[in-house]
């Protein structure tokens, strides 16, 4: 299997002009004693000034991180200090804000939840496709070019001519693919000739689902190497034929070329990404409802949330960080 390179700075703004580094980072690997790692781990992290999210399990390891530079730089370092994390790959990007509250880190069945018995991105994957390459195959009418992620992520963005699957996760993907005439799993004994290519935010999803098509008895998957981001990262706007912003699971919501945070904001309550066209709905309340959940909270619930905001709005005034503003991170 062949991993990203890790990402120079990026962005559009310096490391001297921004005080956070965020790395975010995957490997699939056997570490049958991830257990072991976690409290060691935590408290590596928190020692270093670093916050976010990382996944353990048996299959590797998976997540973003973020704090000062030398904080960051310690945890890879630290990372990869173990042999089998030796070629860990990580994508960089800047921020002058916190983009995470807490460090937690978890301890998962997988590192990317998808529920297939017996899939191993480690043994077989789909054939990985450099950025520069990547819009061959949006052009090539031969090709179904399918968005891997979420429904909230692809409102966001996506590419042109893009398959959007309407997934609520990333677990309903197989069930999705079976009701896709020519999509579905090959006969025992008989493989596919239908082209696949796949997509995701960072690469992570594709190694699985690209490993599912193979599993399926698809003979040519491809997979987008280092997914949107390293895309937009590397590819000129004017040759992009990505339409909208990135979602991406920390406090900048969204990036569009070059990684440059964009203009959405998240609905606190269900963290779906908001435009300012969003914002002007009457279903909108900062902090507690917008047009997607207003209807699913009940009244006591919507107190709690605007009890929340306006704690939140003290300790900004303040000048200090609520860590109640930060929900729950949707699944991958």
């Amino acid at each position: 299997m062949t991993d990203p390179q890790p990402a120079a700075h990026s962005g559009t703004l310096a490391p001297g002009e921004a005080t956070y580094l965020t790395a975010a980072l995957y490997r699939f690997v056997s570490l049958p004693d991830c257990a072991q790692w976690r409290d060691p781990l935590q408290a590596f992290c928190e020692s270093h000034g670093v916050k976010g999210t990382l996944l353990l399990a048996p299959e590797g390891i998976n997540g973003t991180i973020a704090g000062p530079e030398a904080g960051v730089r310690a945890v890879l370092a630290h990372l990869r200090s173990d042999p089998r994390l030796a070629q860990l790959a990580h994508k960089e990007s800047w921020s002058p804000h916190p983009p995470f509250y807490r460090m937690k880190v978890k301890l998962k069945q997988e590192i990317v939840t998808l529920r297939v018995p017996g899939l191993d991105p480690t043994q077989t994957v789909g054939q990985y496709v450099k950025p520069q390459a990547w819009n061959a195959l949006l052009a090539d009418p031969d090709v179904v070019v399918i968005d891997t992620r979420n429904d909230y992520e692809v409102a966001v963005g996506t590419f042109q001519g893009a398959i959007n699957p309407n997934i609520k996760t990333f677990t309903e993907l197989p069930a999705w693919l079976d009701a896709q005439p020519g999509l579905e799993a090959a006969a025992p004994g008989e493989s596919k000739k239908t082209k696949v290519a796949m997509f995701c935010t960072g690469g992570i999803r594709c190694e699985k689902s690209t490993a599912l098509m193979k599993m399926r008895g698809f003979d040519e998957v491809y997979h987008l190497e280092g997914g949107i981001l390293k895309y937009l990262e590397e590819v000129p706007p004017e040759q992009s034929m990505w339409q909208g912003e990135c979602f991406v699971f920390d406090e900048r919501v969204s990036v569009g070329h070059g990684l440059k945070p964009g203009p959405l904001e998240l609905c606190r309550a269900c963290r779906w990404p908001l435009t300012e066209v969003d914002k002007t709905s009457p279903h909108y309340v900062k902090g507690v409802s917008c047009a997607h959940c207003h209807d699913q909270t009940t009244p006591e619930h919507k107190v709690n949330l605007a009890e929340r905001q306006r704690q939140t709005e003290l300790a900004q005034a303040r000048g200090e960080v609520h860590v109640g503003a930060r929900m729950a991170r949707r699944e991958h």
